[in-house]
């Protein structure tokens, strides 16, 4: 998305950040597309953005990515937007009361950053046909709803190579939070480039049941170690899983957010979220009338995902390895899911020469081969 144009008139600098209270406001200074209904928005006022978020500001994890992603708009347009966010909303009932409190709150533009705000989302846009969302993860659109996520399986992909050559056990745990598709579609990612590495090496999941709980990220990362894991990694949003394995001599990998200020030796990199872009766009569209309902689904190529620095005490041929797959998801010449792509049960999923396609992955319900354990069924 061009943005060079509007930026002329937007003068870059930093933003302060202060936390006041749950719900804040302040005045800091690739896709199917469906017709725009909502009307223009008057360019002279500040828009009004708002975003309801999952957990809490401070979980250095999934929220705190998003949070980091709106202090970023703030920081491009300074004057041009003034945000609200509401932190730890649950999925369901409040979700909807929140986000129909934002639109009712003259917010212009809002984004619903998690999988369980799909319907909510979705049924407060009928309400109000005037104001754009955004919902991450999901994949329901509207002509007032856009959805966006990034193609987190390619860093996936890139820690489950290191992981493949660090591992000394064969035995690697994965710390799961539901059994949704863009879960289990990470955790068969990470596989995927494990098994490129070492075809030897094991995956074995332990579900959490929670998006954000240190003390259960806890239990379950002992648990795995428990069972012989060695390196360690998580689709939950704390520090713990890290934490703990600086604590117990192994390796981690972190998620949504560079973790290796929870375990300088046990961190290994983490697969990171960089939404600031993203989010400037859609506030930019908004402003100039060219806001669109979009499928947004974009990699490390785009900018929306990458992986942080590499801890040194990866050898420096396996960083090699690693930024030379990494360079091909760029160029588009390589995918996590390039078959052939075999599930648990040897089945062939994809064949040689075929990729795994969206559509596919956004249901995607199976293991591929290299990880233990079953998928549990997801409670409607």
């Amino acid at each position: 998305m061009d943005r060079r144009k509007f930026l002329n008139y937007v003068t870059l600098a930093g933003s302060s950040f202060a936390l006041t209270s749950c719900i804040q406001g302040r005045n800091s200074n690739s896709s199917g597309e469906v017709s725009p209904l909502a009307s223009p928005v008057v360019v002279n006022e500040p828009l009004k953005v708002g975003f309801v978020y999952i957990g809490p500001v401070g979980d250095f994890g999934w929220t705190y990515a998003h949070d980091l992603g709106r202090r970023q708009m703030e920081a491009n347009l300074q004057d041009k937007v003034k945000t609200t966010f509401v932190e730890n909303v649950n999925e369901g009932a409040d979700a909807e009361r929140v986000i129909r409190q934002l639109a009712l709150d003259g917010n212009k533009l809002i984004f619903t950053t998690s999988f369980g705000y799909m319907n909510p989302t979705i049924k407060v846009a009928k309400e109000f046909p005037n104001i754009f969302f955004e919902h991450c993860t999901g994949y329901k659109r509207a002509p007032n709803v856009g959805t966006y996520l990034g193609r987190f399986e390619e860093p996936r992909y890139l820690t489950g190579m290191i992981a493949g050559k660090m591992t000394k056990s064969n035995v690697i745990g994965f710390i799961g939070a539901y059994p949704i598709p863009e879960v289990i579609r990470g955790i068969s990612a990470f596989a995927q480039g494990m098994r490129f590495t070492n075809p030897q090496a094991k995956v074995k999941v332990l579900w959490a049941q929670t998006w954000y709980d240190p003390a259960k990220e806890r239990e379950a990362a002992q648990a795995l170690a428990n069972l012989g894991a060695d390196v360690l990694t998580q689709h939950t949003d704390s520090g713990a899983v890290v934490q703990f394995a600086e604590e117990k001599g192994i390796y981690a990998f972190g998620y949504n957010t560079d973790m290796s200020k929870f375990g300088q030796k046990a961190h290994l990199t983490s697969a990171i979220n960089k939404w600031g872009k993203f989010y400037t766009d859609k506030a930019l569209a908004v402003m100039t009338n060219t806001w669109k309902s979009q499928e947004i689904w974009d990699g490390i190529g785009q900018g929306m995902v990458d992986i942080s620095p590499m801890n040194q005490v990866i050898p420096a041929d396996v960083q090699q390895l690693i930024n030379a797959k990494r360079d091909e998801f760029i160029q588009g010449t390589a995918h996590p899911f390039d078959g052939p792509v075999k599930d648990q049960k040897g089945v062939v999923r994809v064949p040689k020469g075929k990729v795994l396609d969206d559509k596919q992955q956004l249901a995607m319900d199976w293991y591929v081969e290299g990880i233990e354990g079953s998928i549990p069924k997801q409670k409607s």
